[in-house]
């Protein structure tokens, strides 16, 4: 009896998140894959919800923008241009070892994926910390119920920084996984969590943008 085809290859061919128990069998499995996986089909969607809602508060952002004569108004603080491109700038390099994780795992070496993964994260948690305290240190010279530029401001940060803190928390988890060794459902989890932390990293690129737009 022929096999079934699913997707060209054959079904007994096709990877299976339960096959691999250990680095060496991933390895083998990630090999014969075709495509990318089902659970990085289910990642895009989260990302492509996480886009439609920042371009909800983008939108809302440069509609009260056109629609208000002075943008801060008068007596609420301009954004500062310098440290956030920094800060952002040491962010978006963060992408490079978790790519580098991916690829790792990809290969079957775990010890590398985990240490990319701590590289990381030590620059994403120094990240966050400092944007935290800067939040909180903003606040106190404005709030978000003084104007609708204040309201929009903290909110498109605020939901920013959310986002940088799931991300952040997902590496965490991986790498509590990890410590167990490698398999084919971990090397998923690295490859998508990966995929979400470039996504993350691109929109705090694109909020900065919006933000610093206001000194303009």
């Amino acid at each position: 009896m022929a096999d079934y085809i699913a997707g060209g290859v054959p079904e007994r061919l096709v990877p299976r998140t339960t096959e691999a128990r250990n680095a060496g069998e991933a390895k083998v499995l990630a090999g014969r894959r075709r495509g990318p996986s089902v659970a990085f089909w289910g990642m895009a969607m989260i990302v492509a919800s996480e886009v439609t809602l920042f371009g909800t508060f983008i939108g809302t952002y440069y509609y009260l923008r056109f629609n208000t004569p002075h943008w801060p108004p008068v007596g609420t603080p301009e954004p500062r241009v310098v440290v956030p491109l920094v800060m952002v700038g040491i962010l978006a390099t963060t992408s490079l070892p978790m790519q580098l994780a991916a690829r790792a795992a990809r290969r079957g070496g775990l010890w590398a994926a985990r240490l990319f993964l701590l590289w990381a994260l030590v620059i994403q948690c120094g990240y966050l910390v400092y944007e935290i305290h800067d939040y909180v240190d903003q606040l106190r010279r404005s709030v978000p119920q003084d104007n609708a530029y204040s309201s929009i401001y903290y909110t498109l940060l605020g939901a920013d920084h959310a986002h940088v803190a799931i991300g952040i928390l997902l590496v965490v988890w991986l790498l509590w996984k990890l410590a167990r060794g490698l398999t084919m459902y971990r090397l998923n989890a690295v490859q998508v969590v990966a995929f979400y932390w470039h996504a993350v990293n691109l929109l705090t690129l694109v909020v900065i943008g919006v933000l610093l737009s206001a000194t303009l």
